[in-house]
């Protein structure tokens, strides 16, 4: 949610901010609402007020033995008055709070400006593209030539956007799977969690994942509160400390996980249908860090090479993208966005991201830190990134690792992984 002392003190100048990435705050809305609501509150102050002063004379009166009729009547008068006031001020900030959930964070001042890809900054990249003396194929062909990826059974049991790996393609994708978690656990310092990939709506809002029928996987239940399958893992990990208070010298918190997610529009168009680009279910290891605020960009900065470092160990070529402002997630104030050498289309694709989201999801959560100095208790930052998506760099060690007869040699510090399994 966002911060209504910072709309209150700086509204223009947040609107202007927020232009940056297209969005136009409606500032005469807020304006006229905070005006009502001052005004309702002075009113049941003011009401408050005599109502205590009535009661009290009341009081003193009944003590003499005087007629307090009239006056018990005037109470009731201000009591329903009071009441009227309390029910309108709910209603107004039952309104302000609606429009805080949907204004999305500001940008910091290093992203960059822009309102599509034209706009983002090439930061850095690593590795040089591999040279080919044949014909490349793309990972979707490889895969079905050597009954690795299976699109029509997947077709059959769920439908477009689906997938079906078998035998040494689906031990890659365990593979690299348990690769990033020993890497980020062993070598970055993330705990692991198994988190549920089911969440009820406050926990998908909490870090700004609108609960959308059209947009998420809805489960809907009679007796009990509605679940959504998630989208990211990071729903489920940052909501690991919501609504607690965390020791200043346990910070910063840094998990990792890895399971399905699921979202419910995609591109249908071209090989998109049958590839695993734009799939309704991927996997993802996903990390989140939860940390003290004046550390958060450095945080940012040390979670974008522990992502980078998978790439590298895979000797997947790679660059890193700065997002501009009409590119950034709702809750993001700066992501920088992975992006994997693909062969097959002499470019790179995105294969992750991770960002930083300030207060935002922090203030949703009702998630702090307490100051060991100060004790004061203040809200967290929070971070989250892809450590990577599976899929997408299953695909592109198919295209970087393909022979001319098809076949795919398995990257080196992925070979204990694929022997422990029984395939090579």
């Amino acid at each position: 949610m966002f911060d209504m002392e910072l709309l209150r003190g700086h509204l223009r100048e947040v609107a202007e901010r927020l232009a940056r990435r297209s969005f136009k705050l409606d500032a005469s809305r807020i304006e006229s609402l905070e005006e009502r609501r001052v005004a309702m509150q002075a009113l049941a102050d003011q009401v408050q007020v005599a109502r205590n002063t009535r009661s009290e004379l009341i009081r003193q009166a009944r003590a003499r033995g005087q007629d307090v009729t009239l006056a018990m009547a005037e109470i009731d008068s201000l009591g329903e008055q009071l009441n009227a006031a309390r029910i309108e001020l709910v209603g107004i900030q039952a309104e302000l709070d609606r429009i805080l959930l949907t204004i999305p964070n500001l940008p910091d001042a290093s992203v960059p400006q822009g309102s599509g890809e034209d706009g983002n900054i090439e930061m850095r990249r690593w590795g040089a593209p591999r040279q080919f003396d044949f014909e490349i194929k793309d990972y979707a062909e490889l895969g079905e030539r050597c009954g690795g990826m299976d699109f029509e059974a997947a077709a059959r049991l769920s439908g477009a956007n689906f997938s079906v790996l078998r035998g040494h393609i689906a031990h890659l994708h365990r593979s690299l799977v348990q690769f990033m978690l020993d890497l980020h656990t062993a070598g970055h310092g993330y705990k692991e969690v198994y988190v549920p990939y089911l969440l009820q709506a406050s926990a998908m809002q909490a870090v700004g994942h609108f609960t959308d029928e059209e947009d998420h996987f809805l489960i809907k239940r009679e007796s009990e509160r509605n679940l959504y399958l998630v989208p990211s893992l990071e729903a489920s990990l940052s909501n690991l400390v919501a609504g607690q208070i965390l020791d200043g010298t346990a910070l910063p918190q840094k998990f990792v996980a890895h399971g399905p997610c699921f979202v419910s529009k995609v591109s249908t168009s071209g090989r998109d249908r049958r590839g695993i680009m734009r799939q309704r279910q991927f996997d993802e290891v996903a990390i989140v860090q939860i940390v003290e605020p004046s550390t958060s960009m450095q945080a940012l900065e040390e979670m974008t090479v522990c992502a980078e470092r998978v790439l590298q160990l895979l000797q997947l070529p790679y660059r890193v993208m700065n997002l501009c402002c009409g590119e950034l997630g709702f809750s993001a104030v700066k992501t920088y966005r992975l992006e994997v050498w693909m062969p097959s289309k002499c470019q790179h694709l995105e294969v992750g991201t991770c960002s930083i989201s300030g207060d935002l999801n922090a203030r949703r959560m009702q998630t702090r830190w307490r100051d060991p100095e100060t004790g004061k208790a203040e809200l967290v930052h929070t971070l989250s990134g892809s450590g990577l998506a599976v899929g997408v760099t299953l695909a592109a060690i198919l295209e970087n690792y393909q022979e001319a007869d098809g076949s795919i040699k398995v990257p080196v510090v992925l070979e204990s992984y694929m022997r422990e399994y029984g395939t090579r």
